[in-house]
């Protein structure tokens, strides 16, 4: 494995090496942006992307010009990002003659272009991706007053299933089209925040500073490795830009109180972001359960910092660098809501959480001449639990240490090649991970990934990528507990995941605004074995879980743009799963956990997206999901623990949807949601499986709210969640939340 790393690191250095002569011919582009009464457009972004990634953003002024400098000779797109607008796509050769200056004319689209970050591991428009990908935004975000990062991935992005045990700030995990809770790997600001193994609560997460949510769903580990066996979420914060700085404070019922502040900007060659915001509720306490006791340890609090800054050269060298700390204690009370097997055990009034969270990156880009460009992040996050029940107390605690370098070379007018080292290092503790003596011992892993990928456009039309990395995963020594783990010695698993997509436009979007698109893809993944999966298990070989993905899309732009309409079909296997082998099927294994378990996902996923030139904005989106537990391997009819094969995955939906409504004017925005699920399988709230199967009821929820500029800088803001004040559990035996208002004030200051 050493010398495959030496290699790559080797070839990628020779493709970086080119004549510095290419650098030295710039060109300057200039243009002006109309809206479409042919009025000046200030405010518009516009994006200028080569074959290799987004090379410059330029903003127009009041008179909607724009100028782009500094650009090496070569073939560039440039593309027009506008809320709720868009502009044909402008293609320049530039060859050392003078470029005449470009126009734009702006129509009303359904769906926004915007910058992609996620699918290929750099900035691409949104346009040329070839996965399947969702981006929520900033204004979205805004306009629909979505409280939480969940809340917008509930409502704006098909495929992922969201459960929250409870209300506020209980625990919140994410099902990437019918995968596990720990195979989606989560980014913050290209940072990878999941615990050891891949879980993540969703629950914790500010939006007050959210620039755009980017929703890459299939099997991304090609490019990411470990985690990403479902899909990826990043969330990228605000920084650059105009100064501006806004500050939001709001209160309503359940005791519940929120302050946000975050301020961006630029200075010459500093980009910065700056965040602060608090949440405080007191969720359902002081509510009866169905045994007459009063909820009382419901309680929740959450205050996040974020500091980020960018530092741009003169030369291609760009400097980043992010902190964010968080700390977060929330009350179990424990199910009390719907009981189908008589289990429940009566409140808990001590049981309680603190949680703390930081991160701390630092990343160097360099552009070497016209062809190639490299970067490198190292990167620190920890976090650390205190749960506090009445039984005692319990620590556990996890760090990781991650080396990312990627290096991105134009072999070509239509090639680009791209490709790295990933080195992670992490260890994750418990309280209840102990060697003999009962003293707590650390699970120590250590990944080493070289990741390559080829994108080819064959035709202006078309866009390949394929993409390939091998992983390498050593596990150190770890200590027997006398009990069930014997002395697991030194563990080294290898693995190699391929993908490939494609994007074919069979209609281009030249010279009208409807057009037809296909995306193709397919890949492998993997999910290293989690910190207690490996302390409690007896079988050294236990290896990573994977999966194998398929799927197929089309988009189609009707109606001049104002209607897209988006549908993918995907299949999706989950192979080695790690399960308990127990007493039905021991003679599967010889060990008391191993990777026997399988499973499979397949669906659909329907997007519907239409906009008015009175800035009415409709979107829904309809998900299908047929899940099923396969029989154990070595057996033909054994299914792990209560379940029998044919029986669908634990909280997948067979029917998952929501529409949302928004209309919004310079004075005034309204909108208004609803979304619905069918029935889920769930588990015993108390004794989970070994209590039994049960069916979790549907349910549809209605949200509504507006917000009124009375000031240029001052806006008043008012929602309601759960409108028609519905009882339902998004998990078995936690009640959500009844009818909740809430209103406060934003203040802008420019």
């Amino acid at each position: 494995m050493t010398k495959t790393l030496r290699l790559a690191v080797i070839a990628f250095n020779l493709l970086s090496i080119e004549p510095t002569a290419l650098a030295a011919q710039i060109t300057i582009v200039t243009g002006t942006v109309y809206d479409p009464n042919g009025h000046p457009a200030a405010g518009v972004r516009i994006l200028v992307s080569d074959q290799v990634a987004l090379r410059a953003v330029a903003i127009t002024d009041q008179k909607g010009t724009f100028q782009v400098a500094d650009l090496p000779h070569g073939r560039y797109e440039l593309r027009v990002a506008a809320n709720g607008f868009s502009a044909l796509p402008t293609i320049l050769e530039f060859t050392g003659q003078a470029v005449q200056p470009i126009s734009f004319v702006l129509v009303p689209s359904a769906v926004t272009e915007s910058i992609v970050v996620t699918a290929a591991g750099r900035p691409i428009p949104r346009s040329r991706v070839t996965d399947s990908v969702t981006v929520v935004t900033a204004d979205e975000i805004a306009t629909k007053q979505f409280e939480t990062v969940a809340d917008a991935l509930r409502f704006a992005v098909p495929g992922l299933g969201i459960t929250t045990t409870g209300g506020r700030g209980g625990l919140t995990s994410l099902y990437t089209r019918g995968g596990e809770s720990d195979f989606t790997l989560v980014l913050l600001d290209g940072i990878r925040v999941n615990d050891f193994g891949g879980a993540y609560d969703f629950a914790h997460l500010p939006i007050g500073d959210v620039e755009r949510i980017e929703v890459v769903r299939g099997p991304q580990s090609a490019l990411y490795g470990s985690d990403a066996i479902g899909g990826v979420v990043q969330i990228i914060t605000k920084r650059g830009g105009p100064a501006r700085t806004a500050a939001t404070i709001e209160g309503g019922n359940y005791g519940t109180s929120r302050v946000s502040v975050n301020s961006s900007g630029s200075a010459k060659e500093l980009d910065w972001g700056v965040a602060l915001e608090q949440l405080d509720t007191n969720g359902l306490n002081g509510h009866p359960t169905q045994s007459g006791t009063i909820v009382s340890n419901d309680n929740y609090l959450r205050r996040n910092l974020s500091l980020n800054g960018q530092w741009k050269g003169n030369r291609g060298t760009t400097v980043n660098s992010v902190f964010r700390y968080g700390t977060n204690g929330r009350g179990f009370p424990g199910p009390w809501g719907r009981d189908p097997g008589g289990t429940y055990p009566g409140l808990d009034t001590i049981s309680t959480a603190t949680n703390d969270n930081q991160l701390i990156s630092g990343g160097l880009t360099q552009r070497l001449g016209t062809r190639t460009d490299q970067r490198v992040d190292v990167s620190y996050t920890g976090s650390k639990s205190l749960f506090k029940s009445p039984y005692g107390e319990s620590v556990s605690d996890v760090n990781r240490l991650t080396v990312r370098t990627a290096t991105n070379v134009t072999l070509g007018s239509n090639v680009v090649a791209s490709g790295g080292l990933d080195l992670q290092q992490e260890q994750a503790g418990s309280t209840f991970i102990t060697d003999t003596s009962f003293s707590a011992i650390p699970v120590d892993r250590r990944l080493v990934g070289v990741f390559g990928e080829m994108r080819f456009d064959p035709h202006p039309d078309v866009s390949v990528t394929a993409g390939l990395r091998g992983d390498h995963i050593k596990r150190a020594l770890l200590l027997g507990d006398g009990f069930v783990r014997p002395p697991l010695p030194v563990s080294i698993e290898t693995a190699v995941n391929p993908k490939f997509s494609l994007g074919w436009y069979l209609r281009p979007p030249t010279g009208t605004s409807n057009w037809t698109r296909v995306r193709l893809g397919a890949g492998t993944g993997l999910r290293p074995p989690s910190a207690f999966e490996i302390a409690f298990t007896d079988n050294p070989a236990l290896k990573s879980e994977r999966t194998r993905s398929v799927d197929l899309g089309v988009e189609q732009a009707i109606a001049d743009g104002k209607v897209q309409i988006e549908a993918t079909g995907f299949f999706n296997t989950y192979d080695d799963l790690i399960v308990a082998v127990g007493q039905s099927f021991q003679n599967a294994s010889q060990f008391k956990t191993d990777n026997l378990s399988n499973s499979r996902a397949h669906g659909l996923e329907l997007t519907f997206t239409g906009r008015t030139t009175s800035a009415f904005l409709m979107r829904a989106t309809y998900t299908w999901l047929h899940t099923k537990i396969l029989a154990v391997d070595t057996t033909t009819t054994e299914a792990p623990g209560s379940f029998s094969v044919g029986d669908a995955l634990l909280r997948r939906p067979r029917h998952q949807g929501a529409v949302e409504l928004s209309f919004t004017q310079p004075l005034f925005s309204v909108f208004s949601s609803i979304g619905t699920r069918s029935q889920t399988l769930d588990v015993d709230p108390t004794f989970g499986a070994f209590g039994g199967l049960y069916n979790n009821p549907g349910y549809a929820l209605v949200n509504t709210g507006a917000s009124i500029h009375a000031h240029s800088k001052l806006e008043i803001l008012a929602r309601i969640q759960n409108l028609f004040n519905r009882t339902y559990e998004e998990v078995l035996g936690f009640p959500g939340l009844g009818r909740s208002l809430i209103a406060g004030i934003r203040v802008l200051i420019d």
